[in-house]
């Protein structure tokens, strides 16, 4: 990622060294293989908190990145102040998440593809390979009428993936309401990339684990969170929920991952800024365990005609 950590002796070092020396650990008798992918902070992660706050967080507490939601908080808007800020806390930005949320429907204007094309123009900018970008509302039926050709058109000649989130049925009276055209749920159309959202599984009532299986190469993103099933979207802490987040981490270890992890959790009940940090520093510590995977041992036969394992 080009981005720096601290070693523990004051000096900092790329993250691309990081990485290579961390590939694989021993642990007990067994090794695990951990792979070079960054684990990175959503912006929404501090909200009500700002922008600003969420790079100065994520630096302290050993993050790899930050994702910028795009949304309300100028700043977020602006991508001289993101570089700026980017530089000054050594923090990359891994991925712009396009302002398609309901409460942003008037950033970066109404147009719902130049809200993608400004997303892309941003990421180019700051140095991100990624644009998450939520499916269209129910109602923009023209957008949605072309939007998996058009993801992968602007996929294609701006050389960013668009990686498409997975939703959740609203639900009202009791009763699924669709809310997402083509769809909430990305198994179901030609996306070439996705992100994996595990709060908005926990919502839809869809096992992750299964989505993520499914996905495949496709799965490009991941927004790291817990949900219990509600019909609010929760983004809790991972570990707090239900959503088999554990084993999701295992699953991208195994494939040999190679995206973001994101966490992307909801700290706007903290009753204080030390309480967030916990949080935060919890949600890291979550990922970290457990993205890593066994490695399966071989066998081969010596010369004399013994049988060795040995690690792949």
């Amino acid at each position: 990622m080009g981005g720096v950590e601290a070693d523990g002796t004051g000096s900092r070092r790329t993250l691309d060294a990081v990485h290579g020396a961390a590939n694989t650990h021993v642990r007990g008798k067994g090794v695990v293989r951990v792979p070079n992918a960054p684990i990175a902070l959503s912006t929404a992660s501090v909200y009500p908190e700002s922008t600003a706050t969420a790079f100065e967080l994520a630096a302290r507490l050993g993050y790899d990145g930050v994702e910028v939601m795009v949304g309300t908080d100028p700043l977020s808007q602006d991508v001289e102040a993101l570089r700026r800020l980017s530089e000054y806390h050594q923090m990359p930005i891994v991925s712009i998440h396009a302002p398609t949320l309901l409460i942003t429907q008037r950033v970066w204007g109404t147009d719902p593809w130049g809200k993608l094309d400004r997303g892309a123009e941003a990421a180019k900018a700051l140095g991100a390979k990624v644009v998450v970008v939520h499916p269209p509302f129910r109602w923009q039926r023209d957008y949605a009428r072309q939007f998996v050709a058009g993801v992968a058109k602007r996929a294609e000649e701006t050389g960013i993936t668009f990686a498409v989130e997975n939703m959740y049925p609203w639900k009202a009276a009791g009763q699924g309401l669709q809310a997402y055209l083509p769809g909430w749920d990305p198994r179901d159309f030609d996306y070439a990339a996705v992100t994996l959202d595990l709060s908005h599984t926990a919502t839809a009532g869809v096992d992750a684990y299964e989505m993520a299986y499914d996905l495949g190469d496709r799965l490009a993103h991941v927004h790291l969170a817990d949900g219990n099933g509600s019909i609010k979207d929760e983004h809790l802490v991972p570990g707090r929920g239900n959503q088999r987040c554990a084993d999701v981490l295992e699953l991208l270890a195994r494939r040999g991952f190679t995206g973001a992890i994101v966490l992307e959790v909801n700290t706007r009940r903290a009753a204080s800024r030390s309480e967030r940090e916990a949080d935060l520093a919890e949600a890291l510590a979550f990922a970290r365990l457990h993205f890593a995977a066994p490695v399966v041992p071989a066998y081969t036969v010596a010369s004399d005609g013994t049988i060795e394992a040995v690690g792949q």
